[in-house]
């Protein structure tokens, strides 16, 4: 992680926390029986950003510690979660996790993957996993088309936000999880997701984005123009739907 990446969501935090998606409890299930993940494992949740990942396997019974340089995301984390009596939170990054040599049993990163020196991070993980231990890393990506409004959202991305396509080139696809993990990919998994959104949620839902320009940059107003002209052309009921695909990979940490 650089440190431009570890603070490009600083001010953008009380957007993140109400308006991003969470990930299906699909994803738990597909851990244990297919994955083989045992029960109450402990988890390090690499890039845990405010804790909605971390959240989901806790509220499966697992301890997990919440490894996140973003001190105004991890306070998030903290406030949010601190009362289950698994959770842990650390400063750390994927590089660099602080967390003890063969100290957990499943790695996941969710939605966080692309801001890693993979190399780096793989070695990192190699490191603080168990023997047999896990990698997991998932994504909710947002589907580009299929309604006018998931169209309309991706023109609208691409004509306003100034490095959305650099960043956008940066999420993996099979190929490179089939590059990093080398022969250790044993599974993956693309289960449905989707958010209904009221205007509210929906400009939310954009400015939880570290490409969307923000108040007093010169496409900021032009933006927000343009996403309610497209929310008054494709809302049904007064909402949108954001639909997503989750995907997982999961495998081992050692090539």
């Amino acid at each position: 992680m650089t440190h431009d990446s570890t603070q490009r969501f600083t001010d953008r935090v009380t957007d993140y926390v109400k308006y991003r998606p969470g990930y299906p409890r699909e994803v738990v299930t597909f851990l244990h029986d297919t994955c083989g993940l045992a029960e109450g494992a402990h988890v390090a949740d690499i890039g845990a950003g405010t804790g909605i990942s971390a959240q989901l396997l806790l509220e499966a019974g697992h301890p997990v510690v919440a490894v996140e340089p973003n001190q105004a995301m991890r306070a998030a984390a903290d406030a949010w979660l601190s009362h289950y009596a698994g959770y842990a939170s650390i400063a750390g990054t994927a590089e660099a996790t602080k967390l003890g040599t063969a100290s957990v049993d499943l790695v996941i990163a969710a939605q966080a993957f692309h801001w890693f020196d993979p190399v780096a991070a793989r070695e990192e993980f190699a490191r603080i996993l168990k023997p047999r231990g896990l990698v997991a890393l998932l994504w909710n990506s947002r589907l580009l088309e299929g309604s006018a409004f998931l169209a309309g959202y991706e023109a609208l991305l691409r004509r306003f936000s100034e490095d959305y396509q650099s960043i956008a080139e940066r999420y993996a696809d099979d190929e490179s999880m089939a590059e990093w993990f080398g022969d250790g990919l044993t599974h993956n998994a693309r289960l449905p997701n989707a958010q209904r959104l009221d205007f509210e949620g929906l400009k939310g839902r954009l400015m939880s984005s570290s490409y969307a320009p923000k108040v007093g940059h010169p496409n900021h107003e032009p933006m927000v123009a343009a996403l309610c002209e497209l929310f008054d052309r494709t809302a049904q009921d007064g909402t949108v739907e954001f639909v997503y695909e989750t995907r997982v990979y999961a495998g081992s940490a050692q090539r």
